[in-house]
């Protein structure tokens, strides 16, 4: 099963702004989500090629509320990820499988909820979960701040500005947020170290060269 993950903006609830829209919450209905990072949902479907389909349908959404669009695909790697371009390409038979890993970004991840034995890491709030997404808590979307603007997406909001209960039922949470990432050229196979602060895990993303270049 191939993965899609979206990071929302720091400014906004993204589980808020996807699930309070008519038009994302149905697209986003049949698909059991999760949230494997702070301010994340993620969920899995059938290929390549449905996750960059799901990724069109909800560009109107993408493009105001999510920092990252990342596809993961078992027949490129388990563990790192594809940026939407690149999935786009392999999608479009642009690029092989093989040809996806000499350019990468490398986020640090910070925990932001409590340690296994219960302790706080960090003030944040959060859900217990670990960065490869298999969390077990569940998560409830704070309260946002304020509305969305009705004067773009008037037909999608919801009834009473909120989402419900039932929208979020599915989700488990996250105690890891991405941190700045460095972008780096693999070499004879090997990725060079996560360097830009003290984190104790990674999380590897493909880019194509134009998303590469400085």
């Amino acid at each position: 099963m191939t993965r899609v993950c979206l990071i929302g903006t720091p400014d906004c609830n993204l589980q808020y702004e996807l699930l309070s829209r008519e038009t994302s919450r149905e697209a986003l209905s049949t698909y059991d989500l999760e949230r494997p990072f702070e301010n994340s949902i993620a969920l899995r479907t059938v290929s390549v090629g449905a996750a960059v389909s799901l990724l069109n349908d909800l560009n109107w959404y993408l493009t105001r509320f999510v920092d990252e669009a990342l596809v993961q695909e078992p027949s490129v790697s388990d563990d790192e990820w594809l940026s939407r371009p690149l999935a786009t390409e392999l999608r479009n038979g642009a690029v092989e499988s093989a040809e996806t890993a000499e350019f990468c970004k490398i986020y640090g991840l910070e925990r932001v909820g409590p340690e296994p034995d219960g302790t706080e890491q960090s003030s944040a709030a959060s859900d217990g979960g670990t960065p490869a997404g298999a969390a077990t808590a569940s998560a409830e979307p704070s309260d946002p701040d304020g509305t969305s603007d009705s004067s773009t997406d008037d037909s999608d909001a919801s009834a009473n500005g909120e989402p419900d209960s039932s929208d979020t039922a599915g989700f488990v949470g996250s105690q890891w947020r991405l941190v700045e990432p460095l972008y780096v050229r693999r070499t004879d196979g090997d990725l060079p170290e996560y360097d830009l602060r003290d984190v104790e895990e990674t999380l590897v993303v493909r880019l194509t060269e134009a998303e590469h270049a400085p």
